[in-house]
């Protein structure tokens, strides 16, 4: 482990930002350092940072403590692979990369240098994301017969200051699209069930927005234990929309993400809210994220979440994307 007092992010956009910010409370002794992603010039005061570097070598020279690579997907294994190589801990942001050929390099160049790296899925450390999953380990809800996922938003509100057909998000060359953007939903959904077993996808660009990505996806899984889930992921909805319903032999569970509530539906019609907080500041979850990292390489804890689960979550988008295109269902254990 290195002994400087920097840390650095890879990466200029909104979740690189967040993440400089966060980490001056997070690790406050430390000083900042960013580098753009695409090696363009950079001001301190564009990025709220200590130093930046015109280059990704001029960074790793200044010996960080750990980094943050918070650019587009589709350069995260280069970025990753060269702060691997110098031993540097790394927070790689969700999705790991954009391709399962590339996550399993990523693997395969962590264990080269045994390097310590976490993926950055932050709706883990949601509050009612954890109470949900407790919920299930103790049994609560019963054996689970089906789940029933919705996330969406009308992408031009995201960032309504900015041109969103510019934003990472819109762009196929920069790992946009719901299946990759959207990927929180899967994650969650194995975080909660396990493995996919097999996967049944409709994948679509409407044309509505005016983008070369997917804007809308349909799907249908299959668990063990006979548990099956529908999701629905979308750049459409002009209500934000992130829920995610549980039945349940004892009930049915309905969790509103964006409210950040938790309700049992039990026999006879009752109700029991198990979690509620409206006011809950969701930079919390970005900070719980880095203050776990930082667990990670200084006292060896484990990956929130590690290598193999983000390489799963990139095949489950695969096998959804071949899905689409096949018309049929697809075996998780053929992808």
């Amino acid at each position: 482990m290195n002994a400087s007092g920097c840390c650095l992010v890879v990466g200029s956009g909104s979740i690189a930002k967040r993440h400089l910010r966060n980490l001056r409370q997070v690790l406050p002794e430390c000083s900042i350092h960013c580098v753009s992603a695409s090696g363009r010039p950079l001001r301190p005061d564009e990025v709220t940072a200590d130093v930046v570097h015109s280059s990704l070598d001029e960074a790793i020279a200044s010996n960080p403590l750990c980094a943050i690579v918070a650019s587009p997907a589709p350069w995260h294994l280069s970025h990753a692979t060269q702060l691997m190589a110098a031993g540097i801990p790394v927070l790689i942001e969700k999705p790991m990369v954009a391709t399962v050929q590339d996550a399993i390099k990523i693997a395969e160049q962590a264990e080269r240098h045994n390097a310590c790296v976490d993926i950055g899925y932050n709706l883990r450390f949601l509050p009612s994301a954890c109470c949900v999953r407790d919920l299930i380990r103790q049994g609560g809800l019963g054996r689970i017969h089906s789940v029933h996922t919705d996330v969406g938003q009308y992408l031009p509100d995201w960032r309504p200051m900015t041109n969103f057909r510019h934003n990472v998000s819109a762009q196929k060359s920069l790992g946009g699209g719901v299946l990759l953007e959207l990927s929180h939903e899967l994650d969650y959904l194995c975080w909660l069930f396990g493995p996919v077993d097999s996967v049944y996808c409709k994948v679509r660009n409407t044309g509505e927005l005016e983008i070369d990505v997917e804007d809308c996806v349909d799907a249908l899984f299959t668990f063990s234990a006979d548990i099956v889930a529908t999701l629905h992921m979308d750049f459409l909805q002009r209500a934000p929309m992130r829920t995610c319903k549980i039945i349940g032999a004892k009930g049915t569970l309905v969790w509103d993400l964006n409210r950040n509530d938790v309700d049992l539906h039990g026999p006879g019609g009752a109700v029991q809210r198990l979690y509620e907080d409206c006011d809950y500041d969701r930079n919390e979850m970005y900070v719980a994220e880095l203050r776990h990292f930082v667990n990670v390489f200084k006292h060896g804890v484990a990956a929130n979440v590690n290598l193999q689960e983000a390489t799963q979550t990139l095949r489950v988008i695969e096998a959804m994307r071949q899905s689409s295109a096949l018309g049929l269902p697809v075996n998780m254990k053929k992808v």
